[in-house]
């Protein structure tokens, strides 16, 4: 959310700026009901003057015997009418906060204006794609022809866009997770935490998924409850309400749990696998950082991402996000796309992003330095490292070969008791 005094301070530069992100949003409501706040505490001001200026003169008439019943009575009444427009300055001032939460984030000075995915700008790219004997396969017949993904009886016993890992595909799946978390934990620091993977509504407003993106979630019939969309959202409030000691910062945590999305609007997009299903599994990175040093935060996460994919050899590329194609949260955003042959093209696979302190206004999340400094926003930044499930599809699809069979990286080969390969299935 953004703050209140720096939209007040900043309307114009406020709108250009959501304007640069494409949003139709005009900040008249936003305009109009702050100076009807204004109005409302000159007023409150003016009436409390006066009330002063008659205690005073009440306090002199009883002093010297004279009679302050008429000015008490007059006083009475504008005591009420100042009750009555305090009651009105809350009323405002919450209905302010609601419009507040409906605006999306300032984007950074540093990121490219355009207006969709088309706009993005390369970073950098790792890697070389590999050149292959033969027509290298889609993740979803590689799987079928393995007996290690059953996308029919995902479907039998959940619906559409769910999956099922067989054999071999489910320990390779078990086997990234493991591999991602032991990196993140033993090379960059990360501490490891296992969180609900349940939350309440507060815990979503407070990474900015609610009120704006409910379909696109997954709700508890007859609860506060929600299937999370990422460990985002629990881990960024493990924090909520509570003020951090500087000292602390950055705060680095890595979580490995599942993910329930809806894929609101989606339907066409990304049907065949589990590119795009309702159900995933992700390792999370999350920062809390001091507002002097996010950036260079955005930068080691980042870089944490790109490491995993280099440790498993898949080529990728790294794509800053354009003020049209970012998120609702985000400040700046990466996006780390992998190569995929079975698709001839790259695609994301991690967004690591720079929320500043958006989600810590809407969380109260801050920092203190010592015991008596003064409290601030921290800044909160999160990416995958990486998304299992699409991790899954780069490995199967980069190291198939000719028989069939899926080589594994050989970073891998300590979570498969040595095997280097899936073997394809006897003919």
């Amino acid at each position: 959310m953004l703050d209140l005094a720096f939209v007040r301070d900043n309307i114009e530069l406020v709108e250009r700026k959501l304007a640069e992100r494409g949003s139709a949003l005009r900040l008249d409501r936003f305009r109009e009901v702050d100076s009807s706040r204004r109005r409302l505490l000159t007023e409150v001001e003016l009436l409390k003057s006066q009330r002063n200026k008659a205690g005073d003169q009440i306090g002199a008439l009883k002093k010297s015997g004279g009679d302050a019943s008429a000015i008490i009575a007059e006083m009475g009444g504008i005591s009420d009418r100042i009750k009555l427009l305090d009651d009105r300055v809350k009323q405002v001032d919450e209905e302010l906060r609601e419009i507040l939460t409906t605006y999306p984030n300032v984007p950074h000075e540093t990121v490219p204006v355009g207006r969709s995915a088309a706009d993005n700008v390369e970073v950098r790219r790792w890697g070389t794609p590999r050149e292959f004997t033969f027509k290298p396969k889609a993740h979803w017949e590689l799987g079928e022809q393995l007996g290690i993904l059953d996308m029919e009886r995902g479907a039998k016993i959940a619906g559409a866009r769910f999956g099922v890992y067989w054999d071999g595909g489910a320990r390779l799946e078990r086997a990234l997770g493991n591999f991602f978390l032991d990196t993140l934990t033993r090379e960059h620091g990360y501490r490891e935490v296992l969180p609900p993977a349940i939350v309440n509504s507060a815990s979503l407003f407070g990474t900015g998924q609610l009120p704006k993106f409910a379909e696109d979630l997954f709700k508890l019939e007859g609860s506060d409850y929600w299937l999370i969309p990422t460990a985002e959202v629990p881990v960024t409030n493990l924090y909520s309400g509570e003020t951090l000691d500087a000292a602390d910062l950055p705060i680095n945590l890595t979580a490995y749990t599942p993910c329930f999305r809806s894929e609101a609007g989606t339907y066409g997009k990304d049907m065949k696998g589990v590119f795009r299903n309702h159900q995933f599994q992700k390792v999370e990175m999350v920062k809390f950082a001091h507002p002097d040093h996010s950036y260079e935060e955005l930068e080691r996460l980042t870089g944490n991402a790109e490491a995993l994919l280099q440790k498993l050899g898949l080529p990728y590329r790294v794509m800053a996000l354009c003020t049209g194609d970012m998120g609702f949260g985000s400040a700046k955003t990466y996006d780390i796309e992998v190569w995929l042959p079975g698709l001839n093209e790259y695609r994301e696979i991690s967004s690591c992003t720079n929320f500043e302190s958006f989600q810590s206004r809407r969380a109260g999340i801050r920092f203190r330095t010592g015991s008596k400094g003064k409290s601030e926003l921290v800044h909160t930044l999160n990416g995958s490292g990486l998304a299992t499930g699409r991790s899954w599809i780069a490995v199967v699809e980069n190291y198939q070969q000719a028989d069939g069979s899926i080589e594994i990286p050989e970073a891998l080969r300590p979570y498969f008791g040595g095997t280097d390969r899936i073997p394809a299935l006897k003919k």
